[in-house]
């Protein structure tokens, strides 16, 4: 009997990235537009990329099976 596999929210997979220890990494939100009002501090602290808190991880492990 055949194994069902288990299809990987696409709309996730194309936000993160894995690590080499296994945690997901994402992009900080509001940097899109309205940046006249944010400061220079804010808009470059807001360029890199963070992990994923671990509240969400597990949640975010079962929809990106196989990523």
């Amino acid at each position: 009997m055949a194994k069902l596999k288990l299809k990987t929210n696409r709309a996730a997979a194309k936000r993160f990235k894995v690590t080499g220890t296994g945690k997901l990494k994402r992009n900080k939100a509001y940097k899109r537009h309205i940046l006249t009002k944010k400061s220079t501090k804010t808009k470059r602290n807001l360029r890199k990329a963070t992990l994923v808190d671990s509240t969400n991880e597990k949640q975010m492990k079962r929809i990106l099976p196989y990523l």
